[in-house]
């Protein structure tokens, strides 16, 4: 009974410890849509290569089409990785493409930059 009780801690232990040591997705699925902590619709840009390490939309595309950006100390988990701006900032990105918000969705739930000018795409899991 001992051995099986020093057993079960040990994987108790063990799975807590495995559940500590992987960080939170940085974006969730909602609506068949990833979508940004605040629940707003995350893009893909047909134009960025995935799995480049590199966005290619900067300067006024970044204004129209903000960076998903990730915070310092950030490290990749699962399907995230994390992309280098042209300006040294860090940005989140989903299978390789880097992700992105749209200036003109207001509320939770809007995906009105899903196929905009045919490039921009709701991402997807």
């Amino acid at each position: 009974m001992r051995t099986f009780l020093t057993l079960c801690i040990t994987a108790v232990t063990l799975a807590l410890a495995a559940c500590a040591a992987t960080p939170p997705a940085p974006a969730k699925v909602e609506g068949g849509a990833l979508v940004g902590l605040t629940g707003m619709t995350l893009y893909t840009f047909d134009k960025d290569a995935a799995g480049s390490g590199k966005s290619v939309c900067n300067g006024p595309c970044a204004t129209n089409w903000p960076p998903f950006k990730a915070e310092a100390g950030a490290a990749p988990a699962g399907d995230y990785s994390i992309v280098t701006r042209d300006d040294g900032s860090a940005q989140w990105a989903y299978k390789g493409k880097p992700l992105y918000f749209w200036i003109k969705d207001q509320k939770p739930g809007d995906k009105t930059g899903d196929g905009f000018n045919k490039v921009w795409q709701v991402a997807k899991p």
